[in-house]
């Protein structure tokens, strides 16, 4: 499930399994296991991992590969060699 952070507005995501169960009485539950341990369902109060800000939001499933360019590379980029070039004219005399 994909998550934004509403301080820094670093964008992650996090694996979960949803198990649809059912008891005795035929009530439906849903369980929510990362990592193989049960956890309570993602919430929009997910605790940022850059920043530690617990305001957070979710995307629809799917969102982040529809929208690649919002996934952080892996690794930082170089400094870019362009040269920077000022937009005002320099004096003539």
């Amino acid at each position: 499930m994909p998550f934004e952070c509403r301080g820094c507005w670093h964008v992650w995501q996090e694996d979960y399994v949803v198990r649809h169960t059912e008891d005795d009485h035929g009530n439906e539950a849903d369980v929510w296991l990362r990592a193989g341990l049960r956890v309570p369902p993602p919430s929009s109060g997910a605790i940022c991992p850059q920043c530690g800000c617990q305001q957070a939001t979710t995307f629809p499933d799917g969102y982040l590969r529809r929208h690649p360019e919002l996934i952080p590379p892996a690794e930082p980029r170089g400094p870019d060699a362009t040269p920077l070039l000022s937009p005002v004219p320099r004096p003539l005399y």
